[in-house]
């Protein structure tokens, strides 16, 4: 039996994300399309001798209860065969918290380990099982290709996910702000907007598709999270301004924040944009996967 893996847990970004009133179950549905980008986090995972999960970053803090730790108790409780303990060096590339999905991809990445450390494959149900237990986000990883690669239509908490053909000829520019904002500040933001109505034209969900087939500069797409945390962080709400001043076709936030990117269809153009920014801020430039 192979007992030492490595795999990659690529980043996502979104295009547009409308966030809906908070449900029954105080989760909100979603209309985004999810596209992985070639930014990523890589996962060493070798056999222990001892059960469990054991989790170690040399960059970060990992609390003990986290997306891994949690990804592997969830396959356990579903795969239907032993499964040994493990111990997983996480070498983070994607910065965590910045509305990327690392951790979320990091849980996914692991599943797609244990499935080959334990000779099996998991069914969409399993698979669903271990995203409702982890993460909202998880769910769509979980759908994407062995490699962890996949672009899709992602709507009601997450976990409907409709796979599509992305797009591989364009680039980004992602600019880190420097801002740390949590999920739930971000979304305590977006309910008090839409408690006082404060309403945006969104396209409907069964227009994403077509809007992401055009012109990035002819998207209407737009992020519920964005004018909030923008009118919480003048610093982001700069950055913003910035990409859109530098030529990018299109520019908003992803997830919840606080990482901005701008669109470009040539990577000249991005790489000159890049060059700009990169005096005042942190920048990657990266291509969809």
């Amino acid at each position: 039996m192979e007992k030492n893996f490595t795999e990659k847990a690529y980043a996502k970004v979104n295009f547009n994300l409308r966030i809906l009133p908070k449900r029954s179950d105080e989760f909100h549905n979603l209309e985004s399309i999810f596209q992985t980008i070639d930014l990523f986090d890589e996962l060493e995972v070798s056999v222990a001798e001892e059960s469990g999960c054991f989790v170690e970053c040399s960059s970060m803090v990992i609390p003990q209860k986290n997306t891994i730790s949690m990804a592997y108790e969830a396959f356990c409780q579903t795969a239907g065969v032993k499964v040994p303990g493990i111990r997983v060096v996480l070498k983070k590339g994607i910065p965590a918290g910045g509305g990327l999905g690392g951790g979320s991809a990091d849980a996914a990445a692991l599943v797609r380990i244990l499935e080959r450390l334990c000779n099996i494959r998991l069914s969409d149900n399993q698979r669903n099982y271990i995203a409702e237990k982890t993460g909202s986000d998880v769910f769509f990883f979980m759908h994407c290709d062995d490699q962890g690669k996949g672009c899709a239509l992602v709507s009601g908490r997450g976990e409907i996910v409709k796979k599509i053909q992305g797009r591989r000829d364009l680039f980004l520019v992602l600019v880190f702000p420097g801002i740390c904002s949590s999920t739930k500040e971000a979304y305590d933001l977006v309910d008090r907007n839409l408690q006082l109505q404060n309403c945006y034209e969104f396209p409907v969900l069964e227009e994403l598709e077509a809007i992401y087939r055009k012109d990035p500069s002819e998207w209407n797409f737009i992020n519920t999270f964005t004018p909030s945390l923008c009118g919480r962080y003048s610093d982001l709400s700069r950055a913003l301004e910035a990409l859109k001043n530098s030529g990018a076709e299109f520019s908003d936030m992803s997830g919840s924040g606080s990482t901005l990117f701008g669109v470009f269809s040539f990577r000249q153009r991005a790489e000159a944009c890049m060059k700009l920014l990169v005096t005042t801020w942190k920048c990657a430039l990266v291509q969809l996967l």
